[in-house]
């Protein structure tokens, strides 16, 4: 979904094309998978930053064109809204030093980004769901200018026979509105980390994603208000599924095929179970035409990205054109520093390598309903959340992090060859930030229970313990 289209019209005959290369090249992908073509070497980490850009008010501003131009780079690109931009890394071996080097990349192109708007007095605010956003903010006339998403927001509609988007959360408080397109997914920003896998793995590495989003999701909880209503620990999670509520074939919206989900089961061999689940069950939404080789999987790769699986596998190709694998783990909230953010992809790499690899798969010991009951669960209430673990065990997540992930993390993380210094300084942010029970979301709670629901003040005190770089376990209120 990150390419440029070339329209946003299409035709019948333009379906049943687009229906018979996905098909061709999802019979590739199958002979790939059995001839073992994929990379099997050092494991590979990268991560997308999304991002708010406000005013001196902390209201949203659709000023990514000019951002773009200001700050010129191939790892810069527009989201959805205009108010949003994304950032990028060059992807790093786990190996070594590879994450400091993320770190600081990240780092470097952020301060080029803040340098790049300060000339209009506009700041960058890395937050899941900007608590000033409005709901007359999420309109069309903030939409990026690019084909992909006009396209996409006249299909989405399209497929729900013009009905409107219902927006309908219960959390503390409860929330309801209908939009007439697709611009509520704005609204919702996160940090996506990338993980290259062992083919020979793939299930159990997607596998054990899965279990672990009830984890990350709640370690990394950072949306609590939207429209100045509270709502979940990290409302993105609903906001998400709701804002592009289009299901498989006879529009199952309502059952287990959804365009974002947490997924249907766990994989039994490997993650090629996805891309055909993909081909039989999802219709396609953008038939757009590829001059391209089959080799390339361009309208494989096409519609995987509209399917947003918040874990979801990929096919990707190096600079010598040789193709892998990785998981994107999409259910980690932007911000509140970005040391916060790395800590989070750190914890979950760790996580991620010990329990697709220990003799005892996770997968056996956890049904997949329980997999999918503790995400929903602890994206509604955070750390606080009593989960069914592994073989019954029923803890809550806060517990669990502090009695055993955080050694589970570093046995995988030492696994990887991470140097040992920063397997402690960034598992040590997340074990700060557990025993105080402070998470972004928290944080904002706290805030507005002690200054009241003033969210512009709330968004300003924000920014300004994000600018200082010290992690949120230490902010005050």
């Amino acid at each position: 979904m990150g390419d440029e289209i070339g329209n946003s019209e299409f035709k019948d005959v333009d379906y049943t094309n687009f229906w018979n290369k996905l098909a061709a090249e999802t019979r590739l992908l199958q002979q790939m998978f059995q001839d073992h073509c994929f990379e099997d070497g050092d494991a590979m980490f990268g991560l997308e930053q999304e991002a708010w850009i406000v005013d001196q008010a902390y209201q949203p501003v659709p000023e990514n064109p000019y951002l773009l131009q200001q700050v010129k780079s191939d790892l810069l690109s527009p989201e959805l809204a205009k108010f949003n931009i994304e950032l990028n890394v060059t992807p790093q071996k786990l190996a070594g030093d590879g994450i400091q080097k993320i770190h600081q990349e990240l780092s470097e192109l952020w301060r080029k980004c803040e340098k790049g708007i300060s000339p209009r007095k506009l700041k960058l605010q890395m937050i899941g769901i900007l608590p000033t956003v409005k709901d007359s903010d999420l309109t069309l006339k903030n939409m990026s200018e690019m084909n992909r998403y006009r396209a996409l927001n006249k299909q989405v509609l399209k497929f729900r026979d013009g009905k409107p988007i219902h927006l309908n959360i219960v959390g503390t408080e409860h929330l309801q509105r209908d939009h007439d397109d697709v611009m509520l997914e704005s609204a919702a920003t996160s940090f996506q980390i990338h993980r290259q896998i062992p083919p020979d793995q793939s299930a159990r590495f997607y596998n054990a994603s899965i279990i672990l989003s009830a984890i990350t999701v709640a370690v990394a909880a950072n949306s609590p208000y939207l429209f100045e209503t509270q709502l979940w620990e990290e409302t993105r999670i609903p906001l998400f599924e709701q804002a592009v509520e289009v299901g498989g074939y006879g529009n199952a919206a309502r059952g287990p095929i959804r365009r974002v989900t947490f997924g249907s089961s766990y994989a039994k061999k490997t993650i090629l179970e996805c891309f055909k689940e993909n081909l039989h069950h999802y219709p396609v939404i953008l038939p757009v035409e590829f001059n391209a080789d089959e080799s390339e999987l361009r309208y494989m790769r096409m519609h995987n990205g509209t399917i947003w699986r918040w874990n979801r596998p990929l096919i990707g190709f190096d600079e010598n054109n040789k193709p892998h694998l990785r998981i994107e783990h999409r259910v980690v909230s932007a911000g509140p520093t970005i040391i916060d953010e790395m800590a989070n992809a750190v914890f979950f790499c760790g996580l991620q390598e010990y329990y697709a690899t220990i003799e005892n798969v996770p997968e056996g010991r956890l049904e997949f309903s329980d997999a999918k009951i503790n995400f929903y669960a602890s994206a509604q209430h955070g750390l606080d959340t009593k989960i069914r673990w592994l073989d019954g065990k029923k803890i809550t997540i806060s517990r669990l992090i502090l009695e055993e992930l955080l050694d589970h993390s570093q046995k995988g993380l030492q696994q990887l060859h991470v140097n040992s210094d920063l397997i402690d300084e960034y598992l040590d942010v997340i074990r700060a930030r557990v025993s105080n029970k402070q998470t972004g979301a928290s944080w904002q709670k706290k805030f507005i229970a002690t200054h009241g629901k003033n969210v512009a003040v709330l968004t300003e005190t924000y920014w300004k313990h994000q600018q200082s770089g010290v992690p949120v376990h230490l902010w005050d209120i």
